[in-house]
């Protein structure tokens, strides 16, 4: 193991990501034993309740399993582990994971359709102007990646008018983990975001009550751009 002593600042958060760097890392593998409490405590130089509490959260994130009396075992991530992992598995040891962002894609085209559907059968009689507001905004946006905040905003509403609390917290873990990698995309998002009558489609079908037409109109505007990345990504693996 490669665990170092902590700072004194924020101490059970500090022993939690270095636990979890071990875990995502495979430094620590699944049915492994993490050492004792106390001797965890004293190869972090920190104390056994700021142990305890960063194993406590470690159990809560599905990372290991903690028995009272017995070992403390790490679990396999991808059996327990929630979404909420997602930005950490996104950037490992400075590397963006190719997977961990065709995931992303993947999962984005998925869910888009459908959150659009949702909200056409459902739609709250605030968003249809709600999201014309926004395409308007986006319409008016010059700056590329202020264009995909905007764009960012629009599937917001969407995923607000759908009322289902799985996808809001999905939509919300992708959010996070998307969103600080807005410039680097603003070349081959460019022309997605740039296609407001696109979005007013998704709008128009919203309006109507049309769940099929929404569920078109979402993937004619989403397919094109997740389709350009994700042949980018094949392209950037086999040059790896």
């Amino acid at each position: 193991m490669a665990l170092q002593p902590v700072r004194r600042t924020s101490v059970p958060e500090d022993v939690f990501d270095q636990i979890v760097t071990e875990v995502l890392s495979g430094d620590m593998r699944p049915g492994e034993a993490l050492p004792s409490e106390r001797r965890l405590a004293e190869v972090l130089g920190v104390s056994r309740p700021a142990v305890r509490e960063a194993l406590k959260r470690l159990g809560e994130a599905g990372l290991v399993e903690v028995r009272q009396g017995d070992a403390t075992t790490v679990r396999d991530f991808r059996r327990h582990a929630g979404l909420d992992l997602l930005p950490r598995l996104l950037v490992r040891a400075g590397e963006v994971d190719l997977g961990v962002v065709r995931s992303i894609l993947e999962t984005r085209l998925h869910n888009g359709p459908k959150i659009a559907e949702l909200a056409a059968r459902r739609r709250p009689a605030e968003l249809p102007a709600t999201l014309e507001g926004t395409v308007d905004a986006l319409a008016a946006e010059d700056d590329p990646v202020e264009r995909q905040r905007h764009a960012l905003t629009f599937w917001d509403h969407v995923v607000d008018g759908a009322d289902s609390i799985a996808f809001r917290l999905m939509y919300n873990t992708l959010r996070a983990t998307y969103e600080p990698a807005l410039p680097a995309l603003a070349t081959m998002m460019a022309a997605e975001v740039g296609r407001p009558d696109a979005y007013r489609a998704v709008v128009d079908a919203i309006r109507a009550g049309d769940a099929a037409a929404a569920e078109r109109a979402a993937r004619d505007l989403l397919e094109p751009a997740t389709t350009a990345l994700l042949a980018a990504l094949d392209d950037m693996e086999s040059t790896r």
